[in-house]
């Protein structure tokens, strides 16, 4: 298994940049993809982007063009948020899947982002 700590949360103000980073450890060569989750209390955890090994990435709609995610050497995953805005205030989580289909995602902790306006 994978294990996975999530850093760079914090408050920022509406316009404002943030990074996120996402430190992996253990058996990280079974690491097929590795994505952002957001969660509000009370609502789902969402995807907010993700990355595949072969570099492909996808957003969701509500972060398209303002959020970029990328990967360093398989151990790192970045999320680098621009233009934040109040509604992007949730805890970010990161997520490693794996090639074998019977293997659940793996989760971190969490880090918080709050942006005001």
């Amino acid at each position: 298994q994978v294990q996975l700590v999530e850093s760079g949360g914090g408050t920022v103000n509406a316009g404002e940049s943030l990074r996120l980073t996402c430190a992996a450890s253990g058996k990280i060569s079974t690491i097929q993809a590795m994505a952002w989750y957001r969660q509000t209390p009370g609502k789902a955890r969402d995807l907010v982007a993700r990355i595949d090994s072969g570099g492909a990435s996808k957003f969701s709609d509500s972060v398209k063009g303002r959020f970029d995610i990328s990967r360093e050497n398989a151990a790192k995953l970045y999320l680098l948020m621009n233009r934040l805005k109040p509604e992007d205030t949730a805890v970010y989580y990161c997520a490693a899947e794996y090639a074998d289909p019977e293997v659940g995602r793996s989760w971190g902790q969490g880090t918080q982002v709050t942006v005001s306006s």
